[in-house]
């Protein structure tokens, strides 16, 4: 069983951004397959997700939590657990924390996305939102040597992450100054509007990693008009988050967003000029979870007794 420290130490960001990248590239070959997740609702603000995802002779579900007020208990938002197994055979191969898997895979895509679909710019990334996965996300962009600026309505967190990655990283004066950046990451939960109508400026890119589910938005609708609108697949983001509501108000079809994958085995256009506005709207794939659960894994298989898994336990099941 790997704990959350087994998987962070397990795999750097900068590699877990390969690992996605393959997840979402065999995803759009047609090589590994993903149904769509299931929610179970916990009210009055939480659910459950079952998310199953299969590739590589492997199979995975990840059995997850989100509870967007659990950090006022003094709770993690995201909990559960990630089951990899044997594809041929049935056998379950290891449990992961599905906190840490989850943490990976959302600095991973987001990073990739603006890596993909951004202008070319030297300039520092914002990361609006310094929990759990903004700080992922804020690690990751270091890993991949650009520096970042950082907003979170509670001060003391984004000094806290700013603190831990030093001097690739400063907290900006306000969040007007984070969402004016020409690279941007939300990562919050998703209640309230960052974006409002009109306030995306020319050549922007935004990778839209907060509303993951029914009912979530971090920008205007009127936006998702005027923006290239990139997803990470169709079918999910049809139904949740940003592009779904564009989609039920008719504004939205498949035939103008790109999926991701897609973009990247270069069969649909990312950004298609310098003042285009890019906005990515991730609901969190369970190929990537698959991607991330596989290369710790198989990093553990090739080196059992390296360092990072000196915390490993062993277990028999069945």
């Amino acid at each position: 069983m790997f704990a959350a420290d087994d998987v962070l130490a397990a795999l750097d960001p900068a590699e877990a951004v390969e690992a996605v990248r393959t997840g979402f590239e065999e995803h759009a070959r047609g090589h590994w397959a993903m149904p769509s997740k299931v929610y179970v609702d916990a009210p009055p603000d939480g659910d459950f997700r079952a998310m199953p995802a299969s590739g590589a002779g492997h199979a995975v579900l990840k059995w997850v939590t989100s509870f967007p007020r659990n950090p006022d208990r003094g709770l993690p938002t995201v909990t559960g657990v990630v089951l990899l197994s044997d594809a041929h055979t049935g056998e379950l191969r290891a449990l992961l924390d599905a906190g840490a898997v989850t943490a990976l895979r959302t600095g991973a895509a987001a990073v990739l996305a603006a890596e993909t679909l951004a202008r070319p710019t030297i300039a520092p990334a914002a990361v609006v939102g310094c929990g759990v996965n903004g700080r992922a996300v804020a690690r990751t962009f270091v890993a991949r040597e650009r520096e970042v600026l950082l907003w979170d309505p509670r001060r003391n967190q984004a000094d806290f992450v700013a603190a831990e990655l030093g001097e690739a990283a400063r907290v900006a004066e306000d969040k007007a100054e984070a969402l004016a950046a020409d690279i941007v990451v939300t990562v919050t939960p998703g209640r309230e509007l960052l974006f409002e109508a009109g306030e995306l400026h020319a050549g922007q890119h935004v990778s839209l990693m907060g509303a993951d589910g029914p009912g979530k938005a971090e920008v205007a609708v009127e936006e998702l008009e005027r923006a290239r609108v990139i997803c990470d697949e169709w079918e999910q983001a049809s139904h949740n988050g940003d592009v779904a509501r564009a989609a039920q108000a008719g504004l939205l079809t498949r035939d103008g967003v790109a999926e991701l994958g897609r973009v990247l085995l270069g069969e649909e256009e990312g950004r298609t000029a310098e003042d285009e506005i890019t906005l990515f709207d991730s609901t969190g794939l369970a190929v990537q979870d698959l991607a991330v659960a596989l290369a710790v894994y198989r990093r553990w298989s090739e080196n059992r007794d390296a360092p990072a898994f000196v915390g490993v336990s062993e277990i028999a099941v069945g």
